[in-house]
This record gives C-alpha cells, sequence and structure tokens, in this order.
C-alpha cells in the first residue's frame, strides 16, 4: 500500500492546487470579458442587446454549474460531429474551463452593471460636454470606476470558482479534487487526502481574501 504523506503524494496534490488555481484565474479572466459585454448589452440603448444581455444571465444563473460543465463536455462534440461529420474527443479542461468562464460572465454581469451605475451621472454628462462617445466615455472614465468599486465582489467570485472548479472532477480533470480522490483510490485511504484537499482549497481561499483586504485598503487610500 502506498504512504499517503510522501514528497511525491504532496507533489501531486500541489499540482492538483496549481491546476485549481489556474482555471480559476482564466475563468475569472474570460469572465470579466464576457461580464464587460453582457453589462454593456443590459445598459445598452437597443432594445435586442438588452435582450440578449438578459437572457444570458438569466439562464446561467438559472441553471446548476454542474448541469452546464455537463452539457459543454457532451454538446460541443455532438455539434462538432453534426457539423464536420469528424468525431471529437472533447478535452475536459477546455470544456471545464468554457463552463467556468460563462458562468462567471453572467455573475459578472450584474456585478459590473451595478458597478457602471454606480458611477455618478455627472460623470456621463462632462464626457458628453467635452466630445466623447459612448466607447470612450465607457474605456477611459466609467469602466475604470465601475472596476475600482467592484474589486471585493470580483475577488468573492474568484474564491468561488476555486472551489467550483472542483466540479470539473466530474468530466475527468485532474485538478486538486480529482488529484485527492486518484490518491485516495492509490493509498486505500479516502479520508486523508480529502481533508488534505481542504487544507489545499483553505490556504489558496484564505490567503486571496487577505491580499483582497489589502488590495482594499491600498484603493481606500488612494480615494
Amino acid at each position: 500500500m502506498e504512504v499517503l504523506f510522501s514528497k511525491d503524494n504532496f507533489m501531486f496534490m500541489l499540482n492538483g492546487a496549481f491546476m485549481s488555481l489556474v482555471l480559476a484565474v482564466c475563468a475569472v479572466f474570460f469572465g470579466l470579458i464576457l461580464g464587460t459585454l453582457g453589462a454593456a448589452s443590459k445598459l445598452s440603448k437597443h432594445r435586442l442587446l438588452r435582450w440578449i444581455g438578459n437572457i444570458y444571465v438569466e439562464v446561467i444563473r438559472g441553471t446548476p454549474m454542474l448541469l452546464q460543465i455537463m452539457f459543454f463536455y457532451i454538446a460541443i462534440p455532438i455539434i462538432y460531429q453534426s457539423l464536420t461529420g469528424n468525431r471529437l474527443s472533447a478535452n475536459p479542461y477546455i470544456c471545464g474551463l468554457i463552463a467556468l468562464s460563462i458562468n462567471s460572465g453572467a455573475y459578472s454581469t450584474e456585478l459590473i452593471r451595478s458597478g457602471i451605475q454606480g458611477v455618478e451621472k455627472g460623470q456621463w454628462e462632462a464626457c458628453e460636454t467635452i466630445g466623447l462617445n459612448y466607447f470612450q466615455t465607457m474605456r477611459y472614465v466609467i469602466l475604470p470606476q465601475a472596476f475600482k468599486r467592484i474589486i471585493p465582489p470580483i475577488v468573492s467570485e474568484f474564491i468561488t470558482l476555486i472551489k467550483d472548479s472542483s466540479l470539473i472532477s466530474c468530466i475527468g480533470a485532474r485538478e486538486l479534487l480529482f488529484s485527492a480522490q486518484i490518491l485516495g483510490s492509490r493509498t486505500f485511504d479516502l479520508i486523508g487526502p480529502l481533508l488534505v484537499a481542504a487544507c489545499f482549497y483553505l490556504i489558496m481561499t484564505i490567503t486571496i481574501s487577505y491580499i483582497s483586504r489589502h488590495l482594499e485598503r491600498k484603493l481606500a487610500e488612494s480615494d
């Protein structure tokens, strides 16, 4: 029977934790891009864009993330085969990242929308006065202020994504939880690896929370 607490097993779990962190970082990055587009759509004067933004947010926030992960893992190969006639072996990491990013984008949409609406109307009027168009106003004036306001909830979303990355273990992606399951099957000790995984999750989330509080204080001092 393999020994649980060995250097190789520790590195095995550490690699899983690193993969969870990478997935969360990428998901929150792409989620912010989607969230910015979603917020712009929901605040747009065009009815079609508002409709698309609302449907996106309601559908994604109204369905479980696990269902979304399974959908992309199963649906992407089927759609690809129907379009090209060729079979596609779905990559669990890519499918998981797509699902995490789209899910994060829906929540980020509401965060960014509230941040934009929190900017004083006088800022918009001042931009119109100096001749900035809508895109320039959003890029140079509104979005920088909005993102400064929503840093705490975005960090909370990032922490949630670190934990939710464990859901892609169901499609075979070797992140932290899946690594713990593999190690448990090797050592015939299911509890130990799960406790080690819990410690890794706690270390990551507590560290990020501490950095977030420090950043908030720095931003408050700069105001």
